[in-house]
């Protein structure tokens, strides 16, 4: 069965919610507040989120920051908030859609089917990255030349890698990389992400000078681009 965490302050809406999903056959968790959403969402594992953005202990945004530290599941926004600048932040820090309240449930439904749809099956595999010049294992923190030499990376390396990585050919902005590795308060600090990424070419490119995989696009952010057949 399919597992949604509901992250809800408000009693009446997180139980509606709930009772259409389990009518729906999807399993359900739930959590009131942003510290709570996060501890759950480690701890259990969801297929999907769906997220109020207004919590009592933080921004729904963190959460989605939060979230997207270390996973890709589909997060779907429920706010009262209607303006642009509101969706267009929640977009931006990771969030796959977002619904104004008041909402129709079938549609809410419709949307939630569509995301778990993009997001397709997780497996063990899709934690593995594998190029000509080097092997990458996402869940065990494992990386390796093509030699079969390990690679040593920081923490911080491995974070920088596992933001670009985990979206082959998707650019990922300099703001979104600062706030995943760094934090919410970071954004500007374009210089450290400059740093991270000579060092990881130097670590993993076969010509550091002239990248194979590890691409910038000036100004805006970086993408990798996994070989193609």
């Amino acid at each position: 069965m399919t597992l949604v965490l509901v992250v809800e302050d408000e009693p009446q809406i997180s139980r509606a919610l709930v009772i259409n999903l389990k009518a729906r056959d999807y399993e359900v968790v739930t959590a009131g507040s942003g510290r709570d959403a996060l501890e759950t969402a480690a701890r259990e594992k969801p297929d999907a989120v769906l997220l109020d953005l207004g919590l009592p202990d933080m921004d729904g945004v963190d959460v989605v920051r939060g979230l997207r530290g270390w996973t890709a599941v589909p997060i779907l926004i429920l706010s009262v908030r209607d303006t642009e600048r509101d969706k267009v932040d929640a977009l931006d820090a990771g969030a796959d859609d977002y619904v104004t309240k008041p909402f129709g449930i079938d549609e809410l439904l419709a949307r939630l089917r569509a995301a778990l749809r993009r997001a397709g099956p997780h497996d063990a595999e899709d934690a593995v990255v594998e190029t000509a010049h080097f092997r990458l294992d996402l869940t065990d923190r494992r990386a390796e030349l093509g030699d079969g030499s390990a690679v040593h990376l920081t923490p911080t390396e491995w974070g920088v890698l596992e933001a670009i990585v985990s979206h082959p050919g998707r650019l990922v902005t300099q703001r979104q990389l600062l706030q995943q590795v760094w934090g919410p308060e970071y954004g500007e600090e374009t210089n450290y992400l400059r740093v991270y990424m000579a060092q990881l070419r130097r670590k993993l490119e076969p010509d550091p000078s002239r990248p194979r995989y590890l691409h910038t696009e000036p100004g805006i952010g970086y993408r990798f681009l996994p070989d193609t057949p």
